[in-house]
């Protein structure tokens, strides 16, 4: 695929100027913004990089290098070039080989990641624990049991984005339905209205990740209470899909530190100055500590 074409789904990812970087065995579209403390942001499926246009914003000349990817098929990157579907497992692959090529091995950075890519964090710094100095978990999926009811609602939300991959003509209707309940913030208007329009674009790789999270391996909850790191959960307390109700206990049990945020599913993006606020406090009172 040219990435340089103007696809609808180029219009969220990552902001210019860009390059591409291959991360086990696929293109990688980066962006990086500022110098200082290495911050790697990791957005929820079927967005892009240009979730952290406003958390840039305010980082600015605040000694954070802030650098933004899109995964596969999302955003300003190709499909993946394995063949391999979108799941946090294989987005974990992906952001272990970002890990070794985006940054020195003495300077690891802190991982804010939502959603699946806040999953794909907590594997990668399982894995990896030495290239990651902190985790900011926003609304991460895999922090609750795959039972029964979650298999279903996984399956069919999964059947409906495949349906959209098919061409269904009632799809991008119900898909703007959808994520006025997913970003239903104001400050999150333009983004969603990007995501939206490239509703069909992103069908297939949510169709992917939608039947991943049915899996019994897509819960997590002992790889969090393994990790050692300092840990954040920024919680957009309105998510009815990642729902604090169903985390809570994980949350709890980890003993990370924790804060609630307005918003549906991305509290940097819904509530930014209080974001950018709690996540500088989170650095220096914790992350920056000697």
């Amino acid at each position: 695929m040219d990435i340089t074409a103007p696809t609808l789904r180029y219009q969220s990812g990552v902001v210019e100027p860009f390059c591409l970087v291959i991360a086990s065995g696929t293109p990688i579209a980066v962006s990086r913004q500022g110098s200082g403390l290495p911050v790697l942001c990791l957005h929820a499926i079927g967005h892009g990089g240009r979730d952290f246009e406003a958390l840039a914003a305010r980082l600015s000349g605040r000694g954070f290098d802030l650098v933004c990817i899109d995964w596969p098929g999302q955003g300003r990157s190709p499909d993946d070039a394995t063949g391999a579907p979108a799941t946090a497992a294989r987005y974990a692959e992906i952001l272990v080989a970002l890990l070794e090529v985006l940054f020195e091995p003495g300077q690891p950075p802190v991982l804010l990641g939502n959603s699946i890519g806040g999953a794909a964090a907590i594997l990668a710094a399982d894995r990896r624990p030495e290239r990651v100095r902190a985790l900011v978990l926003c609304n991460p999926g895999g922090l609750a049991a795959v039972d029964g009811l979650v298999q279903s609602i996984c399956r069919a939300f999964s059947g409906t984005f495949a349906a959209g991959a098919r061409g269904a003509a009632w799809y991008p209707a119900l898909f703007s339905l959808y994520y006025r309940l997913v970003l239903p913030r104001r400050p999150a208007r333009a983004q969603r209205h990007r995501i939206i329009a490239s509703a069909r674009e992103t069908a297939g790789v949510l169709a992917q990740a939608w039947a991943s999270f049915a899996e019994p391996d897509a819960d997590i909850r002992e790889v969090l209470y393994r990790l050692k790191g300092p840990i954040f959960f920024a919680w957009a307390r309105d998510d009815q899909i990642v729902s604090w109700q169903r985390s809570a206990a994980a949350v709890l049990r980890s003993g990370a530190r924790f804060e609630h945020f307005r918003g549906g599913h991305s509290p940097f993006l819904e509530d930014p100055d209080r974001f950018a606020e709690r996540f500088i406090s989170f650095v220096e009172e914790v992350v920056l500590k000697p």
